[in-house]
């Protein structure tokens, strides 16, 4: 093999995009074998209670209708880990929303009907379903149950505060947020001699698979899991929903293929939510705006099926100079829906606060806000003491800086108008952890020259095909037009699933392996490559089992600029620039996108998205694409985004940092710090709608 230009870093082309414009790409919902049957899932009308009659009986009458399962005759399954997959097991109902029935007719149209028509009778209870600072049911979380989510305390913080010559103390709120992916969460499954075979709209096919496995009681052989187109997840696929378990207990039930799409309306009470949180953040600090004293405190909730905290006091830990330290959670289970991952769950919650209080500590203490940050740059990780393999924070605020044109600046709020504009700049840091998992990959190469690399990777419109395929290039010094990527398969080699900004890192070292390890067999053939070719498969597991002394990071500052109207209340982004350092930028091409993408989802959360839930009823108000407002194309402004080259060879082979979700952490913050210095006023609570706004005007 002759050495090609390497390939790593270079803008190409994601390998699926003319077959995503062209509808060529197929996702879990347009696999339809034949003799398909639909599912339409009912939803409970009550907030808490205890199913007492379904007439099942007066619409299996009605046209097309196959079979009404509920929890009196669906199939039994083993209890799963995550409760919210035990769907029609029980007649307990924990929250408004939770699936009582399943309804399967010939059409979508005939299922919808009939599941609408379906008549259910409830022994109902009044649920819980509103978080306070004080709840009475608020409990410390163990961490060995819910990750760093403990009580943690370095110093003598109360002693440090009190004595502070600066101090902020201010408490942050947010309600619910929901992924909403473009694509709805959907399944399709069939059984075809003893093999059950499901499409599902998933983050990762291995993971549902062995799901499935342990629940129906079936070996992983027997069971192939599919998803290899995936209309967006932002988390909400990162583990099994419940489509694809009634998917499969349907054809189980009836012995013929089943499809499950669950309506949008219905999707904010069974996939996940970024929890509500109540952050109180207190800073003392030095007349110089030196940190002496931070303390990072969180309220949230979860469900009483499964215990998920948004762990948002976590970043406090990390990113600033705090001799006297105290962070933690406290959580109370609701009967709500299960929060779950949102793209950088607890990090861009707990950023949001975190980066809110270090602005009020710079109007406070008189220093320009990114001076402030710089002036608290820690020499090593402060909660563990550990140094970091880069930390390159300080080069992405002074350069963000300058690109955007930071100064001159007047500290002073309120000054700049354009009419009935108020105008203002804010600044935010950002930081993601590392994070990589074992996977294994296979490469072969065939005689004709190509090479195709096989692993079960999925990709959700991140680029994964592209990415591992410029890897793959690389690591066999070949063109990058003579690689092929199979991925989406749980009968591939297994590979984690697409989340915490782990993908390429964790799928990408097995590849390399993989190929690296080929190299070296292609070398030491006697003879020619024979016919069939020459194939090796690897695993990572080795690698994964030596843990990193390291503190292993991305950082990244945002800078925006905003008006507000003063007549309407409303606040639209002029600017947004996004400055990181994230190791080394595999696809300049792609990496803009995640990180554009995820600054996006940023504005969404600062000024458009937000999930009320009903206090009488227990469900999300918001639970469409017109009341949930999604960020379009007229929300968006000028958005760019720079990047450090970060060297760092504490990560993997390619020497890559997740760049996923480090885009969305510190957005919002950038942009209500923005507010603040446009209208001078403070507003603690996202997101910043005009109704939000318009009361502080006043007279501005």
């Amino acid at each position: 093999m002759t050495q090609t230009p390497r390939v790593l870093g270079s803008p190409a082309v994601r390998r699926e995009a003319a077959d995503k414009v062209t509808g060529v790409a197929r996702y879990a919902a347009e696999h339809t074998a034949p003799g398909c049957l639909y599912a339409w899932p009912v939803p409970a009308s009550i907030g808490r209670g205890r199913i007492t009659a379904v007439h099942a009986d007066e619409v299996l009458a009605l046209t097309g209708v196959h079979e009404v399962l509920t929890h009196e005759n669906a199939p039994r399954l083993e209890p799963p880990d995550d409760a919210n997959l035990a769907v029609l097991q029980s007649a307990d109902v924990p929250h408004r929303g939770w699936y009582v029935a399943l309804v399967v007719a010939n059409s979508p149209e005939n299922a919808q009907a009939a599941a609408g028509a379906l008549r259910v009778e409830y022994d109902e209870e009044k649920p819980d379903v509103t978080l306070t600072a004080d709840h009475p049911g608020l409990y410390t979380p163990q961490e060995a149950n819910a990750g760093a989510a403990g009580l943690r305390e370095r110093g003598d913080f109360d002693g440090a505060f009190a004595s502070a010559a600066v101090q902020v103390d201010a408490t942050y709120s947010m309600i619910a947020l929901h992924n909403h992916p473009m694509e709805p969460h959907a399944a399709t499954a069939w059984w075809l001699d003893g093999h059950l075979t499901v499409y599902d709209s998933s983050q990762g096919a291995s993971t549902v698979r062995d799901t499935l496995a342990a629940m129906f009681g079936l070996r992983q052989e027997k069971i192939t899991v599919l998803s290899e187109h995936v209309g967006g997840g932002f988390g909400s696929k990162g583990t099994p929903r419940p489509q694809v378990v009634l998917a499969a207990m349907a054809t189980r039930h009836t012995g013929l293929p089943v499809k499950v799409v669950f309506p949008r309306r219905q999707m904010a009470a069974v996939v996940g939510h970024r929890a509500p949180t109540i952050q109180r953040v207190r800073i003392g600090s030095d007349t110089d705006g030196v940190i002496r004293a931070l303390a990072h405190e969180v309220v949230t909730q979860t469900s009483t099926i499964r215990e998920f905290v948004e762990q948002a006091a976590v970043p406090a830990r990390i990113m600033y100079t705090s001799p006297n330290s105290r962070t933690g959670h406290r959580v109370t289970a609701l009967d709500v829906p299960t929060p779950s991952w949102m793209r950088a769950p607890g990090e861009a919650s707990g950023m949001y606060a975190l980066e809110s209080a270090m602005d009020e500590l710079a109007v406070a203490a008189g220093v320009d806000p990114v001076l402030l940050r710089l002036r608290n740059e820690p020499d090593e990780e402060p909660d563990s003491g550990r140094p970091f393999s880069s930390r390159h924070l300080t080069e992405c605020l002074a350069e963000g800086a300058r690109l955007f044109g930071w100064q001159p600046r007047d500290p002073q709020p309120g000054i700049r108008r354009e009419g009935t504009l108020l105008l203002g700049t804010g600044v935010a840091a950002a930081m993601y952890p590392v994070q990589v998992s074992a996977s294994s990959a296979s490469a072969h190469a065939a005689a004709d020259g190509t090479f195709r690399i096989r692993i079960n990777a999925t990709d959700i419109g991140t680029g994964a095909r592209t990415v591992l395929a410029q890897i793959a290039a690389d690591a066999l010094g070949v063109p990058l037009e003579s690689v092929r990527v199979d991925i989406g398969s749980s009968d591939l080699p297994h590979a984690p699933l697409a989340g915490g900004s782990s993908g390429t890192a964790s799928w990408g070292w097995s590849v390399h392996k993989a190929c690296r390890t080929l190299v070296e067999r292609l070398h030491g053939l006697v003879n020619e490559l024979p016919a069939q070719g020459l194939t090796v498969t690897v695993d990572t597991e080795e690698e994964m089992a030596k843990e990193s002394p390291y503190s292993r990071h991305a950082f990244g500052a945002h800078f925006a600029e905003v008006q507000v109207d003063t007549v309407t209340g409303e606040v639209r982004v002029r600017r947004l620039l996004g400055m990181f350092a994230a190791g080394r930028i595999l696809n300049a091409r792609t990496a803009r996108s995640q990180f554009t993408g995820a600054m996006t989802m940023g504005i969404g959360m600062a000024l458009t998205e937000g999930s009320h839930l009903d206090p009488v009823f227990g469900d999300f108000t918001e639970n469409d694409l017109a009341s949930y407002h999604v960020p379009a194309n007229a929300d968006v402004p000028e958005i760019e985004a720079h990047w450090i080259d970060e060297e760092d060879d504490h990560l993997n082979p390619m020497g890559s940092k997740g760049i996923g979700e480090i885009g969305i952490v510190g957005t919002a913050a950038a942009i209500g710090n923005a507010v603040h210095h446009a209208i001078g006023v403070r507003l603690r609570e996202l997101p910043l709608t005009p109704d939000v706004v318009l009361p502080h005007l006043g007279s501005l």
